[in-house]
């Protein structure tokens, strides 16, 4: 009876492990334990709970967190092909969560990573990015208490995508 067990314990552990392995295939994610997943998925029980920091001012919900030897590392998700670079966009975004990450855990991750269609990119959490984001939520904060800001870029493809570009004089099309 105990070997029994004993073996359908086992062969629990050991689809547990295989299904694990293929949605870290499927998804592209790095190696470690998913502690989060914001994606409605059959297999993952999506969390709700949004990061929060008062100190910050700053609400946010990663793709994933993927937690390793090194910490517990944000995984942001985009849908697209990826560019050589990735964009500043992205990359505050991500640097966003390892500062909510920093924040609720009191570790500041060393990296995050962004997963695009067909690449990953380890964006290592550097002071210099950090610095830029906490500048970029300062600009934002001034911006929301004056009646009109005027249009920061020249990209025709950034004003058809923007959501009050209804209301824009300054629209590029």
């Amino acid at each position: 009876m105990l070997l029994a067990l004993a073996l359908i314990l086992l062969l629990l552990g050991w689809l547990s492990l295989r299904q694990a392995a293929t949605v870290r295939r499927k998804t592209g994610l790095p190696e470690g334990r998913l502690v989060y997943v914001d994606h409605h998925r059959r297999d993952w029980q999506p969390n709700d709970k949004p990061f929060y920091s008062a100190t910050y001012r700053l609400v946010g919900k990663p793709d994933y967190l993927v937690e390793t030897l090194h910490g517990v590392i944000p995984v942001e998700v985009k849908s697209g092909a990826a560019p050589d670079v990735p964009y500043l966009g992205h990359l505050l975004q991500l640097a966003a969560y390892c500062l909510l990450i920093e924040d609720t855990t009191g570790r500041q991750p060393p990296h995050g990573w962004l997963r695009y269609a067909d690449a990953l990119f380890e964006v290592g959490y550097a002071p210099e990015l950090r610095t830029e984001l906490l500048d970029t939520l300062t600009a934002i904060r001034r911006d929301r208490q004056v009646n009109n800001v005027s249009r920061s870029h020249d990209q025709v493809n950034k004003c058809r995508a923007c959501g009050l570009n209804y209301a824009c004089d300054e629209a590029l099309y």
